[in-house]
């Protein structure tokens, strides 16, 4: 899968059903494996805030991926 795949996605968290945002980047470690999702956040989305107005989706946090959306659980 291309990370252009998966920016087409809507990012959905399973706890409360709300679309997150759109991804726009992605973080790599050291070992070239993903680390995280990049989002930005939709103007409804209040949490999770950084100094830039992104979010980040780490890939554990991922539940399932399917044709259109990206589930994910929130860290609490």
């Amino acid at each position: 899968m291309r990370l252009s795949d998966l920016q087409t996605k809507s990012i959905v968290s399973v706890d409360d059903g709300k679309n997150i945002g759109n991804i726009i980047d992605v973080r790599i470690n050291e070992k070239g494996m993903i680390e995280s999702l990049v989002i930005e956040q939709t103007k409804n989305m209040l949490s999770f805030l950084n100094r830039e107005g992104e979010i980040y989706i780490y890939w554990d946090d991922i539940t399932k991926i399917g044709e259109d959306v990206i589930l994910v659980k929130r860290r609490s």
